[in-house]
C-alpha cells in the first residue's frame, strides 16, 4: 500500500449534523452533498461544512448531487453572500455535480446551468441500467458503428460534454465501456437521440420541490408498502 495513490470520492447525506466524517483516508478527492434534503438551512449548513473542510485541507473538490436549478440558484446566492462577508473564495466553489443523465432524462436546464459556470457534470445511470438497449432509436447506430447500445449511450454522454459514470463489476463490460473512443456520432445522430421523456431509473430529487428529510423518509416508507 505504500506506493498506492488512493483516491476517495464520497457523498454527504444531510440527515443530521454538519460534521464531515473522518474515515482514515486522509484527503478526500471529491466530496458531494448527496441530495437537497433538509430544507434551506440544512442545505446551506452542509455546504458551509464542506467549505470549511476544504479550507482545512481535508477535501480537494466539493459539489452537489441531485440538485435542481432552484437549488443551484440558492447555493450560488449563498456562496456570493459568504464571499461578501468573508472575502473572495471564502464561499467555496461548486466544482462538480452528479445527476442521472441520459437521452431519456437529458436535464438540459441543469446541464446548461453547470456548463455556463464551468461545473463538471457527472452522469450516473448513463446506460440506463441496460434497460433501453432495445430502443428502436439506438438500433441503426448499433448496426452502423458495430457497437453495443451501451457504448452508443456512453458516446452520447461524452459528446454532450458530460463525464459518464457507468457501473459494472464484470471485467468484460468494464473494457467494453472504455472502448468508445474510435467512433463519433454525427450532429444528426445526436439529434436523433433527443427525446421528450423525463424517465428516471434512480433518484428524482432534482425534479422535486424543496422538501425536508422527514418527508423523504416517509415517502420511501410508503413506497415500500406498495
Amino acid at each position: 500500500m505504500a506506493n498506492l495513490d488512493l483516491s476517495i470520492d464520497t457523498k454527504y447525506r444531510m440527515l443530521s449534523g454538519y460534521d464531515i466524517p473522518a474515515l482514515g483516508f486522509g484527503v478526500y478527492q471529491t466530496y458531494l452533498i448527496h441530495a437537497p434534503y433538509g430544507g434551506k438551512e440544512g442545505r446551506l449548513g452542509a455546504w458551509r461544512a464542506l467549505v470549511e473542510a476544504q479550507q482545512a485541507g481535508q477535501i480537494r473538490s466539493i459539489g452537489v448531487s441531485n440538485y435542481g436549478v432552484h437549488h443551484l440558484d440558492e447555493l450560488e446566492s449563498y456562496i456570493k453572500e459568504l464571499e461578501s462577508q468573508q472575502g473572495k473564495g471564502k464561499g467555496g466553489e461548486i466544482s462538480v455535480g452528479q445527476w442521472e443523465v441520459h437521452p431519456w432524462l437529458a436535464r438540459p436546464d441543469i446541464v446548461e446551468w453547470c456548463q455556463k459556470r464551468g461545473v463538471v457534470v457527472q452522469a450516473y445511470c448513463p446506460i440506463v441500467r441496460n434497460e433501453r438497449s432495445n430502443e428502436p432509436v439506438l438500433q441503426p447506430l448499433v448496426k452502423k458503428y458495430g457497437k453495443t447500445a451501451c457504448q452508443v449511450l456512453l458516446r452520447w454522454s461524452l459528446q454532450k460534454g458530460l463525464v459518464p459514470l457507468p457501473k459494472s463489476v464484470t471485467l468484460s463490460r468494464i473494457e467494453e465501456n472504455a472502448n468508445i473512443y474510435d467512433f463519433e456520432l454525427t450532429p444528426e445522430e445526436m439529434k436523433s437521440l433527443e427525446t421528450d421523456e423525463a424517465a428516471t431509473t434512480a433518484a428524482q430529487q432534482s425534479r422535486s420541490p424543496m422538501i425536508n428529510a422527514e418527508e423523504v423518509i416517509k415517502e420511501k416508507h410508503d413506497e415500500r408498502r406498495l
